[in-house]
């Protein structure tokens, strides 16, 4: 699974490891950069209310794997993916 070339200058991490959530608005015009950083996620962009929406979908994401006694990194695909849709508010 580790096509990666070996550079002993780059530390290599199991990908397991590295789990991060990033969530990328694209539907920005009035200029602002909106940036909202935590330890497993990242939110970049998009409008005010997209960017609220989604740091509030992550930040009860987050919640909800806690609750559970999970990890990102144990969390599989499709249970996060579960997580995800119920947590996202209505428009």
């Amino acid at each position: 699974m580790n096509s990666r070339p070996y550079n002993p200058q780059i530390p290599y991490k199991d990908p397991k490891v590295m789990a991060h959530l990033l969530g990328l608005g694209l539907d920005c015009t009035d200029g602002h950069k909106r940036i909202t950083q935590a330890d497993k996620f990242s939110i970049l962009g998009g409008s005010d209310e997209t960017h609220g929406r989604m740091t509030e979908t992550l930040l009860k994401t987050m919640e909800d794997l806690s609750i559970k006694g999970k990890t990102l990194e144990e969390t599989t695909s499709d249970e996060l993916s579960d997580i995800i849709s119920k947590n996202t508010p209505e428009k």
